[in-house]
């Protein structure tokens, strides 16, 4: 099975990955791995923003152990999130696609 975001089709299940193809940009594996992990956290970071922000609006100022208040868009909206491709997943296809901008400390 695979998602589609934003005219990409990202996998979501466990894909085998040629780590000739990761070294293409950097010649050099672990750098590549360095980069991905970078843009992964950023994209892992913007999507809890985002789903903290939606479901702040839900947020009730009062706390009582004993009401359970379920809402169905809180619920549909959490369920959104977590069928969203992984930030791994993404932040590889960028960076195989050429999407994501990087550079060296010595190149400046």
């Amino acid at each position: 099975m695979a998602k589609k975001v934003t005219n990409v089709t990202i996998p979501t299940s466990i894909v085998t990955r040629d780590f000739d193809k990761l070294e293409v940009g950097t010649d050099n594996v672990y750098e590549s791995l360095a980069i991905i992990s970078k843009r992964a956290r950023q994209i892992a970071t913007k999507n809890k923003e985002e789903l903290s922000n939606k479901l702040s609006e839900f947020a009730s100022s009062i706390d009582n152990l004993e009401e359970v208040f379920e809402n169905r868009e809180q619920i549909e909206i959490s369920k959104y999130y977590e069928r969203l491709p992984k930030p791994t997943g993404l932040a590889i296809e960028e960076f195989l696609d050429g999407k994501i901008m990087f550079r060296r400390p010595t190149e400046l």
